[in-house]
């Protein structure tokens, strides 16, 4: 009788003020700040918490990234820092050694989630979600009711056709322990896309980008892509447009795939192209733009009410840190906590070598917007720090208002400038000009100066114009 009246309690339906499905950045993040506001929060999760980024996406790419920069580094420039004894012929990049590395701090990471999670009061249930109606959803044969629903059921690259010779990896299974083969092939026009030729061509491996069309980083500055594409072409990658890579059915042979007529070396294909939205099972129907992604208003709700779309599913961004600000836009919404969603004012990050990133608009978009802009720069070649480290490459750029000074937009290359990025979203978020961040005191010697010289040049010439 007692286990009866447990069964029952346990089972008894629950009212969720939100029920979110995924759990990625944009998810987990979303359900944490749910639960520290009090809202009764499940996430639901099909496979493992943290989703793409953090298990075989952003976390394990940079991980070998910064290995492979390693390597790089120790074979380049040790004996021009005065680091003597290195023998290059001994010198070698272990895969697999560099993977075991990437799995520890994923596990690390995720641990860490599931604890955030637990901590804040939000229930964990693994299954495949099916939305049933604006407030059902239904999970492992139960019904759990909602006033609220998040999709956060991130996206997948398309996968490529016909693969029978088994040339083809996809990304979640990129990151395990395998044999490097010589001649890598990789297909897309991402920052991903990039980060990977690059990492493979680090550790001494010949490298292919095939790009499915004429450009490579989209929406990225053209100087910033200009100056990436430079830096391919100085080490060595080659990169050959308008091939795209849809089957490998009939194009392989004797180590070699020929698209187009064109031959390319090739001993395994790494599929990096842009992702499409993943949609749960749903027994409503959702509007969705031209390619497939859930279309959201301005506080991410979709074409029902009650249900918003957050991350990679709604294709407003494919960066992590903008899902996370979507979905605790919506957590915000929600409780009632007004605020504006301004895409613009979060940056765009790119691991490529060296980094790029950028906030707001590009020099593109500012003029097609009829500002009066001006622009001022600074090489990171001219800054102390970036000499002592070696890192010359790249520069800052600051695009600006004529009238008024107005930082209209921000686009870095250098060594660090993922993380330098950061300064400028400060600065776009209040509203910042030229001015103030010529008045801003950096350290010395520090990389963070550019944006001080880049600042200083902007009123020189509104000075002297």
């Amino acid at each position: 009788m007692l286990w009866v009246r447990f069964f029952l309690t346990k089972n008894k339906d629950i009212m969720y003020d939100l029920i979110i499905i995924g759990s990625g950045p944009a998810g987990y993040v979303s359900a944490i700040r749910a639960g520290q506001l009090g809202l009764k929060t499940a996430i639901i999760e099909k496979n493992v918490i943290g989703g793409m980024c953090l298990n075989w996406g952003c976390i394990p790419s940079k991980a070998i990234m910064e290995s492979a920069k390693l390597y790089q580094r120790i074979s380049k420039d040790a004996a021009r820092f005065g680091v003597e004894g290195i023998d290059k012929k001994a010198l070698t990049f272990n895969w697999n050694k560099a993977v075991k590395r990437s799995d520890g701090i994923v596990k690390k990471l995720t641990t860490g989630v599931s604890f955030l999670l637990k901590k804040n009061g939000v229930e964990i249930i693994e299954g495949v979600a099916e939305i049933v109606s604006a407030d059902k959803v239904s999970v492992n044969n139960r019904t759990l009711e909602t006033k609220n629903i998040m999709i956060a059921t991130g996206s997948k690259s398309p996968g490529i056709e016909n693969d029978v010779e088994g040339l083809v990896i996809e990304p979640k299974e990129l990151f395990k322990e395998r044999e490097l083969p010589q001649n890598i092939v990789v297909t897309g026009e991402t920052p991903v896309a990039i980060e990977l030729a690059q990492a493979f061509r680090m550790t001494g491996r010949n490298v292919t980008l095939l790009v499915p069309g004429d450009s490579v980083l989209p929406f990225a500055d053209k100087f910033i892509v200009d100056t990436i594409l430079a830096k391919l072409k100085k080490d060595r990658i080659k990169v050959a447009y308008n091939k795209p890579l849809l089957s490998t059915k009939g194009i392989y042979s004797d180590g070699k795939i020929t698209i187009d007529g064109e031959e390319f070396a090739c001993d395994v294909i790494v599929n990096a192209t842009r992702r499409k939205a993943i949609l749960p099972p749903s027994r409503i129907d959702f509007a969705t733009d031209e390619n497939g992604y859930l279309s959201v208003d301005e506080n991410m709700q979709t074409s029902v009410e009650g249900v918003y779309a957050v991350g990679d599913v709604n294709g407003l961004s494919y960066y992590a840190h903008i899902g996370s600000a979507e979905g605790m836009h919506v957590v915000n919404h929600i409780k009632g906590i007004k605020q504006k969603l301004d895409l613009k004012k979060y940056p765009m990050n790119m691991y490529t070598v060296p980094e790029a990133a950028q906030i707001g608009f590009t020099e593109e978009e500012a003029k097609a917007e009829g500002y009066d802009y001006k622009v001022s720069e600074f090489p990171m070649s001219a800054n102390g720090k970036a000499l002592t480290e070696g890192q010359l490459e790249g520069f800052v750029r600051i695009i600006s208002d004529k009238k008024y000074g107005e930082v209209l937009g921000v686009q870095i290359v250098a060594s660090n400038a993922t993380d330098m990025i950061a300064e400028a979203a400060a600065y776009m978020e209040l509203e910042a000009t030229v001015y103030d961040v010529a008045q801003t005191v950096h350290a010395h010697p520090t990389i963070s100066e550019v944006f001080m010289e880049a600042g200083f040049e902007a009123v020189d010439k509104a000075i002297h114009k």
